[in-house]
């Protein structure tokens, strides 16, 4: 009878854990119109690369320019009123000294000086907001980054509910950021594995702290490594789960916000451990059983102890022994004493990685 087999094999294993997260930009920010208006026109390339300072869009400035004039000949009567107080006060104040007019006169042309000052002050004042507002007709872009689709096309009018007034997002990419929940009880097995590396924002243990992976949709593992930015304050009582942040660096752009991926972090590793694959190992009744191939070509059935999954391999506590050849193919055609020709069995091609089960 032939048969496939392997060597029971000692190793170090490393284990991984994954969490599923989801990308985000390491600034996600809202492009707002902060005036309303007609949008005349837009300036960039939708779903494309933006640098900071770029002119976005143009909102129609006939109104705001109508009011920046208002503000302006505010000012100019202010001022002038202003002038003609403080000529006031320059003829009164002599004319007091020589008791040739009275103090109460005095006191109230200085009085309407200070108020021609305080409405002067008020005139700028409207003349800068006006001035800002007119500036705000202009959106450029805050940061460098990728932009979105446009919520607002030319003509459309905006700026005031319920039209758009959050015209498109910008993001920054790279880094790209990948937020993921990770239970409470995983929480606290990491923690007390790696105590130093709860304390992520003093510099002293940046160097220190577990590097990421990120196993994209396709199966696939981001070529970069990440690390942890920020941990949530509180454990969310509803779900259970800690919030985490990561950062993971993205030179090329082939990230963007709103993917799903697996953060993966090697979170021990277990030291000169049996392993046999998984699919050699039979359960009956809660009882692990393997087959193994004996010198002489014959096989017996051995009761295992079977430790944690580890990939498609699963340790092996107590049982086998290093060297221990035992049948991967072929396990329902066994009988105990049954003389099998052995071949050797090809291992599933996958990564190091070892993700626990």
């Amino acid at each position: 009878m032939e048969v496939r087999v392997t060597e029971v094999v000692v190793e170090d294993v490393p284990v991984f854990r994954e969490w599923v997260g989801e990308t985000r930009g390491t600034a996600d920010i809202e492009i707002r119109a902060r005036v309303h208006g007609y949008l005349t026109e837009i300036h960039f390339r939708e779903g494309g690369l933006v640098e900071k300072g770029q002119l976005l869009y143009s909102i129609d400035q006939s109104e705001l320019l109508q009011e920046l004039t208002a503000s302006q000949a505010g000012l100019a009567a202010a001022k002038t009123n202003l002038a003609y107080a403080e000529s006031d006060v320059a003829r009164y104040r002599p004319l007091a000294e020589m008791n040739a007019v009275s103090q109460r006169d005095l006191d109230s042309a200085v009085a309407l000086f200070e108020a021609a000052q305080a409405q002067v002050e008020a005139a700028e004042a409207m003349l800068r907001l006006s001035e800002i507002n007119l500036s705000y007709a202009e959106i450029k872009a805050p940061i460098d980054g990728l932009i979105g689709l446009s919520q607002a096309k030319v003509g459309d009018y905006v700026g005031q509910s319920p039209n758009p007034v959050v015209l498109n997002t910008l993001s920054d990419t790279d880094p790209i950021h990948v937020r993921f929940p990770i239970g409470e009880l995983e929480y606290l097995e990491i923690a007390r594995a790696f105590p130093e590396k709860e304390r992520y924002a003093r510099e002293e243990v940046q160097d220190a702290q577990v590097p990421l992976e990120l196993v994209l949709a396709d199966g696939t593992v981001h070529t970069q490594l990440g690390q942890a930015e920020f941990i949530e304050r509180n454990i969310n009582a509803s779900t259970g789960t800690l919030t985490i942040e990561a950062a993971f660096p993205n030179p090329d752009l082939v990230l963007r916000p709103g993917q799903y991926g697996r953060v993966r972090a090697k979170v021990t590793t277990l030291e000169d451990r049996l392993l046999v694959p998984q699919r050699a190992v039979q359960e009956l009744q809660g009882q692990f059983q393997v087959w193994v191939v004996k010198d002489d070509d014959t096989v017996e059935l051995r009761n295992v102890d079977m430790g944690r999954r580890v990939d498609w391999r699963w340790v092996v506590r107590e049982g086998l022994s290093p060297g221990d050849v035992i049948v991967v193919e072929g396990l329902q055609r066994m009988r105990s004493g049954s003389k099998v020709s052995p071949k050797p069995w090809e291992p599933p091609v996958t990564d190091d990685a070892g993700t626990e089960g």
